[in-house]
């Protein structure tokens, strides 16, 4: 399948003009994407510089099913892709839980889901990428041991378009079927959870049948869960798949059934209409405001749009002052640790924090030889991603800016031998930083690929602009 029998013309036409763009701003001016979606949660810089303009890279060029390959604008949001594959029974290998990330995005900076402890993460499934870099070159990248970027295809995770964008990817699918079955199992302790979810990893099987997918959900010290997820063909006699787009809301069905049913497509997105939890803030999961909203608001990219204009205008923290409350620091992170520090790490946050509930996630490096290092992976450990995104009160003299609870939990997960997503914020030093990122090998990968500097850094980008 392609999206026209051109599209290869009509793309090297794309990818000319942006390195012509690209070359019309003047150097120390700083160089931006004109997206219209973000899922990053750290303050950017407000520049009068016109962003590179790649739109046309926003496509599902053509899905190849003899291979079981897929050639992709970087810009290409994952609801877009997924539309494109599901038709052929055929997804990406791992497919980020809100519509609107992009598949360029997901792969330069990280992203995981359910299925991820058997096929790591997006970019462990890239096949070949084609890179804009500082230079205004467009290069073309493979794992090929005779591919002179081959350390730019390795180094380009974790970068954050500090080295380059990824303006066409070509990316592994795999064969789906119809419909999910889930399973939600309840346990009694952060021990016993971390035991089971060990369990099924090593044998990817639940009670005698295959795991396709596995994510948990805390809501206390004493109410946890898996979700298991098993593709199947066909539902059983009399079975009816779920609905959570409307009036019913996904992560409360955790807590009331142990068996149900969704198609693949709904399962994807199955986070995705309530922003996790996250839509309570505004009111979302309230029945009376609910029955109003309109069924196709309910999504991510709507409440993201909520949260910008409260960033600008400060609306709940001039109602919380109006009321008497204290202020709020924003505590929206995910981070990973080795499965065994989970316990450890659940009791210090339920102590300290009390963002509840906390999602998490398995992963483990699907191909043990591979190295990405400016987010390197143990490739014989199986690691827990923790994510929890909410704001928590503040005592007397603290204040949000100083991001006393993140700190708090930037030095625990270090100390727990882990790392942390840098879509959000950060406040490392720049020694620690690059003692966990990859700090020597990123500085020759930026002197190679961006030698003037015409992109932001890392570290500037993701710790010092907020």
């Amino acid at each position: 399948m392609a999206t026209g029998t051109d599209w290869r013309s009509r793309y090297s036409a794309a990818v000319g003009r942006i390195s012509r763009q690209l070359a019309t701003i003047r150097p120390g001016q700083p160089v931006r994407l004109a997206k219209k979606t973000s899922n990053l949660f750290r303050g950017r810089s407000h520049t009068q510089t016109p962003g590179l303009d790649v739109s046309q890279f926003g496509h599902v060029f053509e899905v190849d099913l003899v291979n079981q390959v897929a050639e992709v604008g970087g810009m290409t949001t994952y609801e877009d892709l997924v539309a494109a594959t599901l038709p052929y029974g055929l997804m990406p290998m791992c497919v980020p839980q809100l519509r609107t990330i992009t598949l360029g995005g997901a792969v330069t900076g990280l992203g995981i889901e359910s299925a991820s402890f058997r096929n790591g993460t997006p970019h462990e499934s890239v096949v070949a990428m084609d890179i804009l870099t500082g230079t205004g070159e467009v290069l073309t990248v493979t794992n090929e041991p005779n591919d002179p970027h081959r350390d730019l295809f390795y180094a380009f995770p974790n970068s954050y378009g500090s080295l380059g964008y990824a303006l066409k990817l070509t990316i592994e699918l795999e064969p789906t079927k119809p419909f999910v079955h889930l399973q939600h199992v309840r346990y009694p302790s952060a021990h016993s959870l971390t035991s089971a979810m060990q369990e099924i990893v090593a044998s990817g099987e639940f009670q005698g049948s295959r795991v396709d997918f596995l994510d948990g959900t805390v809501f206390s010290p004493t109410e946890q869960y898996l979700t298991i997820g098993t593709m199947v063909g066909e539902l059983p006699a009399g079975g009816t798949t779920s609905d959570y787009t409307g009036m019913a809301i996904y992560y409360r069905s955790i807590q009331t059934l142990t068996s149900d049913y969704l198609t693949i497509g709904d399962y994807l997105w199955r986070w995705d209409t309530d922003w996790f939890w996250c839509s309570r803030a505004f009111g979302a999961q309230l029945p009376t405001i609910r029955t109003l909203w309109p069924k196709s608001k309910l999504r991510s990219d709507v409440y993201w749009k909520l949260i910008a204009a409260n960033r600008k205008f400060k609306f709940a923290e001039k109602l919380g002052a109006i009321r008497g409350k204290p202020p709020r620091e924003s505590v929206v992170q995910d981070i990973e640790i080795p499965v065994e520090r989970l316990p450890e790490f659940l009791d210090f946050f339920h102590a300290e924090i009390g963002i509840e509930p906390i999602w998490l996630c398995p992963l483990k490096q699907r191909d043990p030889a591979a190295r990405w290092p400016l987010y390197e992976f143990d490739p014989e450990q199986l690691y827990v991603n923790v994510g929890f995104w909410s704001t928590v009160p503040l005592v007397h003299g603290e204040k949000p800016e100083d991001g006393v609870k993140n700190r708090r939990i930037e030095k625990m997960v270090t100390d727990l031998d882990g790392r942390k997503s840098l879509y959000s914020t950060a406040f490392y030093s720049r020694d620690e930083f690059w003692d966990i990122y990859g700090g020597n090998e990123y500085a020759l990968m930026k002197k190679k690929y961006d030698p003037d500097s015409r992109l932001l850094g890392l570290y500037e980008k993701v710790v010092e602009e907020q």
